[in-house]
């Protein structure tokens, strides 16, 4: 029996680290302080809601308009 074929893989430290620090960009304290929950949902798929429909998106942009732009403080 081979014992190595029977254990599990090695948790990917080094991707997640990477991920989590460079990705994320968390801090040493917050990234630590995160559960495998937690982790597993900053990285799983994002939801399949896809999004504002369009009168939500119309309604937040009236309640949130974008400022003057560069041109536009110009002139």
């Amino acid at each position: 029996m081979n014992a190595a074929a029977d254990s599990p893989a090695a948790f990917p430290w080094a991707t997640i680290m990477a991920a989590g620090f460079g990705l994320l960009r968390l801090s040493t304290r917050d990234f630590w302080a995160m559960t495998p929950r937690e982790i597993c949902s900053a990285f799983g798929p994002p939801p399949r809601d896809g999004g504002p429909t369009r009168p939500v998106l119309e309604l937040m942009m009236q309640q949130f308009p974008d400022g003057p732009t560069m041109n536009e403080e110009q002139e």
